[in-house]
């Protein structure tokens, strides 16, 4: 199965993308799976996952005091701005999975802070060893040999996602993973995972930046009509 388990869809005040777009996207792509990760909310996930013909795993991406932090298989929502440990623990509590998204992109200040990351280390299940998004190899490869240094220690798996805010960035990474029936066998499914895809065009951040202008632009026009 090729799984992405970082997309965000319109919910997110950065993205555009309709539920019915990113279905549509995926079964292009061919796509099996995703994890919808919108900041700050589960909205996003349960709408894609009523009309969705494939399995939608329900998640949120969090913006904690020291960094992002995603929840997957969550049940209920997170507030924001919590700390790195109070958020993972929220997640532990509603039997969530605990993903670090774009560790070491030294263009995305929202990144974890290395001092948060190794608080929480013994409670993180996944690291994002690809995400299309991060614009420098070198980033990656730094969040590659972190998970070679500190991944077998605490049994930490790798993934590769494309953090996806668009239909065109659908496909551009995937983890292929061997069929799975629910989250205790979601991690020993990802034992056997392997990593696919290539870098999205940094020129897509500007996308991205005009989605958030646009909103702001919208909701001032709206609020004075």
């Amino acid at each position: 199965m090729r799984a992405d388990f970082h997309i965000h869809t319109r919910v997110s005040p950065d993205s555009q993308l309709s539920p019915e777009s990113l279905i549509r996207a995926c079964q292009r792509k061919g796509i099996d799976i995703i994890a919808v990760t919108d900041h700050h909310t589960i909205r996003g996930a349960l709408a894609v996952r009523e009309i969705a013909p494939f399995p939608v795993i329900i998640g949120a991406e969090l913006k904690t005091a020291d960094g992002e932090i995603i929840g997957l298989f969550l049940k209920e929502d997170i507030p924001r701005d919590l700390s790195a440990k109070e958020s993972v623990k929220r997640i532990k509590d509603q039997g969530g999975i605990v993903q670090v998204p774009h560790p070491f992109d030294r263009f995305r200040r929202k990144h974890i802070t290395l001092p948060a990351l190794m608080d929480i280390l013994p409670d993180v299940d996944i690291i994002e060893a690809f995400n299309a998004r991060t614009t420098l190899r070198s980033d990656i490869m730094r969040g590659v040999e972190f998970i070679r240094e500190h991944g077998e220690q605490h049994d930490i798996r790798p993934v590769g996602v494309t953090d996806a805010h668009t239909a065109r960035e659908i496909g551009n990474a995937y983890t292929d993973i061997p069929a799975f029936e629910g989250r205790d066998d979601f991690m020993d499914a990802l034992r056997h995972a392997s990593i696919h895809g290539k870098r999205t065009t940094p020129l897509i951040h500007l996308a991205t930046r005009w989605t958030v202008f646009s909103r702001k632009i919208g909701l001032a026009r709206q609020s004075h009509s």
